[in-house]
């Protein structure tokens, strides 16, 4: 049972890990690339449909990590697995406090309503997810080194 929480867990964290490095050095590159503003719209959307799905990903991640904390405590690579959770608790932090307020604002932007330092804000949420992506790399790392 335990074999199977883990390769669960593993798998769950990754493809997170995965559309959150897309999101961060694909996604955001191609609307950036956009043509005059459009690209702006882009994230816009994107923000309302991430960010509706990704606080249950965050959570869920963390929930199955603690579960196999608790389970596998007796067992090789705990301490792994309980630094991963603090990692992932950092960047649901991170992300409440950073990332979440410019979402919030980002995703109601039209170019009729949107503030003069746009382009900016969404150079700052660009960085703080740089950040995040690190973060949650590291977690997914731990996780799989845990494996072992």
């Amino acid at each position: 049972m335990l074999d199977t929480l883990q390769v669960v867990t593993t798998v769950v964290v990754g493809l997170m890990v995965g559309v959150e490095f897309s999101v961060a050095f694909i996604m955001s590159r191609i609307l950036d690339a956009l043509p005059e503003d459009s690209g702006q719209l882009g994230h816009a959307h994107g923000g309302r449909m991430l960010g509706a799905l990704m606080p249950f990903w965050y959570i869920g991640s963390l929930v199955l990590i603690a579960i196999w904390a608790v389970a596998g405590w007796q067992h090789h690579g705990a301490g792994l697995v309980v630094t991963a959770a603090g990692l992932l608790i950092l960047s649901v932090v991170m992300s409440i406090l950073l990332l979440v307020p410019i979402n919030n604002r980002n995703k109601t932007w039209t170019p009729e309503n949107r503030p003069a330092d746009w382009k900016e804000q969404l150079q700052r949420w660009n960085r703080y997810h740089y950040v995040r992506v690190a973060v949650i790399v590291a977690a997914f790392t731990l996780l799989v080194a845990a494996l072992v």
